[in-house]
């Protein structure tokens, strides 16, 4: 080879046309755990002398792109002993890792800053991730784990108080979160009007909260996303663990179908404490049951399948003249599909049904309402090189809205059946997701969503005199339900309003040193889904309605930047974020509303806005025999809705006002000790600014009844919230690993007997004939036992 031709070599080699000629080849496959076989989510595949690598989906694939060469290999996850290899990669190359579950800490420290690089490096930002194992030992009420009350420990997270359903994020509705069970619907969180969550978390495999920065795959809520995905079961053994507590019990089993290829998951829970009431002469009944199943088989190398459901109740009786029930189905089909080593599908098929029932013997008649649909997506993970992955998709989600029937329970009720106009709604999107690390230092997440939303025919609609279902009484400055003036009937097929929305996403994350990183995120979010209640907390009998003629469709935009720190080899990290959000279209309610049974409920709301806004922070301790968080959320939420014209005077005289779910301070503390191996030593505590209430301030007699007089809406405050719980774990025999198993879990729930307000009510003393304030708390001091076992 002459001179000549050597340079040429070397300046082509060395040329960007040289580099992108190089020869890169695919390494890919799925990570699993090596005992049960089950799959293993958001697990590490690190190139650390590169400084790449990226992680498993949600069904444990992995896929990562290379130049042609020689590299050394890591493969790390919380809790597993890591796997280090040399690979050479001379073609595409799968490979398929079973990790086995650390008894100790074994990492090096090289390799733990290599994690702290990837993990740092992540746009991602607003996203907690909490274990099962985790959740299982916080503290919580009559020894019932719980994984909602378990959230609330997450800085930007609160709920409306003890007993109340749902959780707040960020000052948000509970209806705004959009709460998914192997990416299926739940739309009740709760049982027993918020004792319990509706999850069990013996099932759970792995629980992510989005809160900011929400990716494009995710749409429909406004506030955030609760990703929750079950286990798969065990396909190598048969295996059950549960636990037997004071007032509730549960059972897991879960075993090979065939042997490495299928498997099953059977979980069921069960409260009986109703049991025992009839021992103290007391007919009130109150009860839950629920039931998880998974299915899994791998047809071949490239295609798996999955058949999961979610069936659970809620019971409430009282004397036998009133019966409550309600509760969550879901049932989910799901088929993987691998086209290449870095093209990985999914298809789901999946229903979700939320039924609301009530029988009132005493005065006959039986009540059900729900909301049922049918959702069809399709989703893509393209690996398209080593810097840039490419996630796209489409749903479709057919809603029906059944706002109530009343039916006549016997012959002899004298109740005429009553059923309010159902309706019915097609939600449609397409969306896609780039994660895109466009330098050493400098990472980006960005995406568009585009959604459809189509409000469709329903049997009769009301016309109002210049569309205006609420009017304004000058005269008395109130605003007043309009009387239609005719009635419109439609096809099922007709199209009665349609919305398009287009919801860009945004979060980018710049490495400013090995350590630390600062993030930025923005997202759009538009919600068509409005769920009726005036209450602090959602109760079972609200009702879901759809976005329409007179109800628009909620719109989110909210930004959010943070700071991110490691600490001591990944022994500490810090999070510190700041958000601001608005959201255009949130519903309001005229002052006196009747939400309950309402045919014509335009007739009681008015659009208006809310914005919130606030810092969290979030200081962990991630090893050691001492593990756990503080975190701290200050923030502001609030309301308005302004008149439409000058002359009327909107909600609240049209100022700002606090919504239910501000609480300037949050703080809230968690923490593990272990003793020994047989003992360890759980706590949390949680101090929170009092719900904002609105209180009579007088009042008048009008034809000899008193009728109170109040305060701008929500000006007062229930007293501070705050409370100490700890729980200790007792392992008889820590060492053993096979046959049966127990564990000892002693709780106890507001260790210093604090009486926190659930409410405030104002009745008259009947001794004093003076106006009191009475304050109902719901729990005290609650000890608790349960007996925890596996084999």
């Amino acid at each position: 080879m002459t001179l000549l031709q050597r340079v040429i070599l070397f300046l082509f080699l060395f040329s960007p046309l040289g580099i992108l000629a190089q020869e890169k080849y695919t390494l890919s496959g799925v990570i699993s755990d090596i005992s049960s076989n089950e799959t293993l989510i958001g697990v590490n595949i690190l190139f650390p002398e590169q400084q790449t690598g990226t992680i498993t989906n949600e069904y444990g694939f992995y896929s990562i792109t290379l130049p042609e060469g020689s590299y050394k290999l890591v493969i790390s996850y919380l809790g597993f002993q890591n796997i280090i290899e040399t690979i050479e990669l001379t073609s595409d190359l799968t490979k398929n890792y079973s990790l086995v579950e650390a008894t100790e800490t074994l990492d090096e420290v090289v390799i733990t800053e290599d994690i702290e690089k990837l993990n740092i490096r992540k746009p991602q930002m607003s996203v907690n991730a909490l274990s099962a194992s985790t959740i299982k030992q916080i503290p919580v009420v009559l020894g019932e784990v719980d994984v909602i009350k378990a959230i609330t420990l997450l800085p930007g997270v609160t709920t409306a108080g003890e007993g109340a359903s749902g959780f707040n994020v960020r000052g948000g509705s509970a209806d705004q979160n959009l709460i998914l069970l192997d990416e299926a619907i739940i739309y009740n969180s709760s049982h027993l009007f918020g004792f319990f969550s509706v999850f069990n978390p013996d099932a759970i495999k792995d629980l992510r909260l989005y809160k900011g920065g929400i990716p494009a795959r995710y749409g429909g809520r406004v506030s955030s996303v609760l990703d929750i995905y079950q286990k798969e079961g065990n396909s190598n053994e048969f295996h059950a663990n549960g636990g037997i507590g004071i007032v509730s019990s549960r059972l897991l089993v879960e075993g090979p179908i065939e042997k490495q290829k299928g498997s099953f998951l059977f979980g069921g829970r069960a409260s009986y404490a109703h049991l025992f009431l009839p021992l103290f002469d007391v007919d009130n009944i109150a009860y839950f049951y629920d039931l998880n199943t998974k299915l899994s088989y791998k047809l071949n190398q490239n295609n798996n399948i999955y058949l999961s459901g979610y069936f659970g109740r809620d019971v409430f009786s009282l004397n036998d003249s009133f019966e409550n029930t309600y509760g969550n189905t879901v049932l989910n089909f799901r088929w993987n599909h691998l086209f290449s080593d870095k093209l990985f599908s999914n298809v789901s098929l999946i229903y979700s049904d939320y039924y609301y029932g009530l029988n009132l013997d005493l005065i006959g008649f039986d009540w059900n309402s729900g909301i049922r649909n049918f959702n069809l997506k399709y989703d893509l993970k393209h690996y398209l090189t080593d810097k840039i992955k490419l996630q796209y998709g489409l749903n479709s989600i057919y809603h029906k809205f059944n706002p109530g029937e009343i039916e006549p329970s016997n012959s002899t009720s004298g109740i005429n059946p009553q059923k309010l106009i159902d309706k019915y709604a097609l939600e449609n999107a397409l969306y896609f997701d780039v994660e895109h690390q466009l330098s050493d230092k400098l990472t980006a997440s960005y995406g568009l969503r585009f959604s459809n939303f189509l409000r469709l025919g329903q049997d009769e609609l009301n016309v109002y005199e210049n569309d205006q279902a609420v009017i304004f009484n000058d005269e008395l400055q109130i605003y007043e339900k309009a009387e239609p003036i005719g009635i419109e009937k439609f096809d099922r097929n007709d199209v009665l309003k349609s919305f398009n929305n287009i919801e860009p996403r945004l979060a980018m994350a710049y490495q400013l040193n090995n350590k630390s990183s600062i993030k930025a995120s923005y997202n759009r979010m538009t919600q068509y889904l409005h769920l009726l209640s005036n209450t602090s907390s959602p109760t079972p009998l609200d009702v879901w309605t759809p976005s329409g003629k007179y109800a628009k469709p909620q719109i989110l935009d909210q930004y959010a930047v943070g700071y991110f720190r490691n600490f001591s080899n990944n022994m500490y990290s810090l999070e510190f974020e700041t958000f601001f959000k608005t959201v255009e279209n949130r519903i309001d309610y005229i002052d006196g509303a009747d939400l309950i049974a309402n045919d014509a409920i335009e007739q009681v709301i008015l659009n208006g806005k809310a914005r919130a806004y606030g810092l969290e922070l979030l200081f962990r301790k991630n090893e050691g025999r001492f593990t756990g968080w503080l975190a701290y959320t200050l923030s502001k939420s609030e309301q308005q809705t302004k008149g439409r014209t000058a002359n009327e005077t909107g909600i609240n005289n049209g100022e700002w006002y606090n919504t239910p779910f501000d609480k300037t301070h949050d703080i809230s503390f968690t923490g593990s000790y272990e003793l020994n191996k047989k003992w360890s030593i759980n706590a949390n505590f949680l101090f929170q600014t009092g719900q904002p209430v609105t209180y009579p301030n007088g009042q008048y007699e009008y034809n000899g009844i008193r009728i109170p007089s109040y305060t701008n809406r929500n000006e007062f405050r229930l007293p501070t919230y705050h409370r100490l719980d700890v729980s200790a774990n007792y392992t008889p025999k820590p060492n053993k690993v096979k046959g049966f198993r127990g564990q000892w879990v002693f709780g106890i729930y507001n260790l210093y007997n604090r009486r926190n307000a659930a409410s405030i009510s104002f009745n008259q003393n009947r001794d004093t004939s003076r106006n009191e304030a009475v304050r109902l708390a719901i729990f005290g001091v609650v000890p608790s036992v349960s007996y925890n076992f596996k084999f």
